[in-house]
């Protein structure tokens, strides 16, 4: 079936904002895409990860997070509860029967928070089925910003509300907000055994210069119930998009 745009209300009154969805129907396991911080479902991966849908004739979900791509929303009001509600009634609204969830960067946080979700609530019409991880940037508010961050950058952040942090992807600088920091500790897992309920995949650059790949070992262990591989990419970066990397994506997708 053709992919279309179409929209999903999540939230009420200020807090309304439209959730922009691609979803094709297909076989199973459908797929799920969770894009990465100032990320959106039109970039290398989540294309890749379409034409292979299309190709195999696999459902596929793709979404932007509000204030990213095609969704509306201020992406200064984005926390990761935020975009955790709007993950799961994506996922409510568009999935059925067993999933793959793939998540690249903040993505991998959310597919791991999603799965808890699941284990929570016994009444989801759809099931995880697996679950890829791209560079997962699990609890990175805390653990790769907050942290790292100097003094002089924790002191901003605190009295302004926000700091304006230069990029490597891109020419203007993205403002972290306190919101952002504060939520995120709301939603931390590496302090604990993080239990998934189905098998995960790993993929990750070790000249990844914003999650290293110490940080996925780390995650790994704490991923201690469930059937895990990390597959450590001796050249790749954090954004693993070229076409031996995507190539990897696609070959741990069809584990599933």
């Amino acid at each position: 079936m053709s992919e279309t745009l179409n929209f999903i209300d999540v939230g009420e009154g200020r807090e309304a904002r439209a959730i922009a969805v691609r979803a094709v129907q297909g076989a199973s396991p459908g797929l799920v895409w969770l894009g990465g911080f100032k990320s959106d479902m039109q970039g290398t991966k989540a294309a890749a990860l379409a034409r292979f849908a299309a190709e195999r004739g696999r459902a596929i979900v793709r979404f932007d997070y509000s204030g990213h791509g095609e969704s509306k929303g201020e992406f200064t009001d984005g926390t990761i509860g935020r975009w955790l509600e709007e993950s799961l009634a994506v996922f409510s609204a568009c999935c059925r029967g067993p999933q793959v969830l793939v998540g690249s960067s903040m993505g991998g946080w959310l597919a791991l928070l999603l799965a808890r979700e699941f284990r929570r609530a016994s009444t989801q019409a759809a099931s995880l089925a697996g679950m890829v991880l791209i560079a997962p940037a699990v609890d990175f508010t805390e653990a790769l910003m907050w942290q790292r961050f100097s003094p002089e950058i924790r002191h901003e952040i605190e009295t302004k509300g926000a700091w304006l942090r230069p990029s490597q992807y891109d020419t203007a600088p993205y403002p972290i907000t306190r919101a952002l920091i504060e939520d995120g500790r709301r939603h931390l897992l590496l302090g604990g055994l993080i239990e998934t309920g189905c098998p995960v995949r790993i993929l990750q650059g070790v000249e990844d210069p914003d999650v290293p790949w110490g940080h996925a070992v780390e995650l790994v262990s704490r991923l201690a119930q469930d059937d895990v591989v990390l597959t450590l990419v001796k050249d790749g970066d954090h954004r693993l998009s070229r076409p031996e990397d995507i190539e990897r994506l696609i070959a741990a997708i069809e584990e599933f």
